[in-house]
């Protein structure tokens, strides 16, 4: 058996782009479940992507992760689809899933290639993963930088899918993931909304 999950960040609805692109309906046409990695802005943009599959989201709300509360953060707080942080047995998959992946060692920037150049002893990665989320984690999902990717470290898949609609900082389309889980096996791609039909 195997779960198909839609993985989307940064919507970013309304300021960073006025509605969710409608290619992601057909991105994500099969999943199981729709992962929302934060920068949510209103609970509509889960509504929406709700009538596609179930969804849990990551957002930032109150607590000592964030240091401002946003108006948007608020508009989602009390929503029971979003947490802070999420983590899912999936599967046989442990996922865990925040918007702003903070961990100690590391800048706010968590940009494709960082967790390598750091060149982190064997473990450390592992053990920093576990004290953020409180568990051993398979799969790592993250948002906030505009900036995709897809990388293993340390036995773990870390995920970034990007936004749909702001790709590092430019209004046009961007990106989604998904992430195809197995008792066994965990694989992760991400989808170029351009090239959807």
């Amino acid at each position: 058996m195997s779960m198909r999950i839609g993985l989307i960040s940064d919507t970013h609805v309304p300021g960073g782009a006025t509605e969710v692109p409608p290619q992601v309906v057909t991105a994500f046409e099969g999943v199981d479940l729709i992962l929302h990695a934060g920068n949510i802005y209103r609970p509509d943009t889960l509504d929406w992507l709700e009538r596609i599959a179930p969804v849990k989201a990551a957002g930032a709300i109150y607590g000592d992760r964030m240091e401002t509360p946003t108006a948007h953060a608020m508009e989602c707080a009390g929503d029971p689809r979003v947490a802070q942080q999420q983590v899912m047995n999936l599967e046989g998959q442990r996922v865990g899933m925040v918007n702003n992946l903070l961990m100690d060692g590391f800048n706010d920037e968590l940009l494709p290639g960082i967790i390598a150049a750091h060149n982190l002893p064997e473990g450390a990665l592992t053990a920093r993963v576990e004290e953020y989320f409180g568990a051993a984690l398979d799969v790592v999902v993250f948002g906030r930088t505009l900036h995709a990717l897809v990388e293993e470290h340390e036995g773990m898949l870390f995920v970034n899918p990007g936004s749909p609609s702001l790709p590092r900082q430019m209004r046009r389309l961007g990106s989604v993931a998904i992430l195809e889980l197995t008792p066994g096996k965990r694989e992760a791609w991400l989808v170029d909304l351009r090239e959807v039909g």
